[in-house]
């Protein structure tokens, strides 16, 4: 067996601390590679793990350097609370690839795999766990997720079609408009030159009212292969409150393991606070008490367990 860690990783020292990153490359689903910059408490001992992801994808490893940059204090938390942990990149989101695609399908054809669709963004993500779960610093009975907005959908992706991979995962402001087939109102339209939906001015603040718009019958079944649990985060003026109310909802109406919690805060992706380039993080209260909640989920959930 190929030792996936023998070649030394590009390693990108972080700013004010002494635990550096290590970029790896996880072999995709077709072939290619997807990077994640993995940081570790320690060099020595085995540690469980954090998957951390924001909105679509691409970008690259350059993506990943601007990321250690601009959004270490969560990796720093992280990393005091005893958690090893990775911002990851992956292929950009398709549109509604994953409503119309199905599941993923792969046969073989002339001794090479063949497959009925391409692999999407969340199946990068099921890349980089298997890999990271095979690193010797990474305990791979404990692997949790935090996504945001995009990202928070594709937890939700990725444990419908994939379950048993995670132990738990924060989805925190989860757009979830295709997990849930939502059908758009006049606040969505169709850009005439790309023929692509835009749906950046939909409103959709009320749980009762995205409801009565969303397919409730698909996500409930697309629900029912969950089984981890999963702290949904909202925001109090978002304008997709609805959506992010209703995934817990519906979670919770599927007898999952499900937790709510809202913040009101101005930052879309609050648990992720900024650091400015003069290196001052700005982070306020209420981001700190919302880092400490997804901690002590994690920890009942993710390293705390058997």
């Amino acid at each position: 067996m190929v030792d996936d860690f023998a070649v030394p990783p590009v390693v990108e020292n972080v700013v004010g601390s002494d635990r550096p990153a290590h970029v790896y490359f996880a072999p995709t689903l077709d072939g290619l590679y997807a990077p994640y910059a993995l940081r570790t408490p320690a060099d020595e001992g085995e540690f469980p793990f954090v998957f951390l992801a924001y909105g679509n994808g691409g970008g690259g490893v350059e993506w990943l350097q601007s990321r250690l940059r601009t959004h270490g204090y969560v990796m720093e938390q992280l990393l005091a609370a005893g958690y090893a942990c990775a911002w990851g990149r992956y292929r950009s989101e398709v549109e509604l690839g994953y409503h119309r695609g199905g599941t993923l399908v792969v046969d073989r054809r002339q001794g090479m795999d063949l497959m009925n669709r391409a692999p999407l963004e969340y199946e990068d993500e099921l890349a980089i766990l298997r890999h990271v779960a095979t690193h010797p610093n990474v305990d791979a009975r404990r692997l949790g997720h935090v996504g945001v907005s995009h990202a928070g959908e594709m937890l939700f992706k990725l444990a419908s079609q994939y379950p048993g991979v995670l132990r738990a995962g924060v989805a925190c402001e989860p757009a979830n408009h295709e997990f849930l087939d939502l059908t758009p109102d006049d606040t969505v339209f169709v850009d005439p030159d790309t023929q692509l939906r835009n749906i950046e001015s939909m409103q959709m603040r009320d749980a009762r009212y995205v409801r009565a718009r969303v397919n409730v019958p698909l996500a409930l079944e697309r629900l029912a292969s969950v089984n981890l649990p999963i702290l949904v985060m909202g925001r109090d003026d978002d304008e997709l409150q609805g959506i992010f109310r209703l995934s817990y909802d519906l979670l919770e109406e599927s007898g999952k393991d499900a937790t709510w919690v809202s913040y009101k805060h101005p930052l879309h992706g609050y648990i992720f606070p900024v650091t400015d380039a003069e290196g001052h993080v700005e982070v306020d209260d209420v981001q700190r008490d919302a880092i400490a909640r997804v901690i002590a989920f994690l920890d009942e959930h993710v390293k705390n367990v058997a």
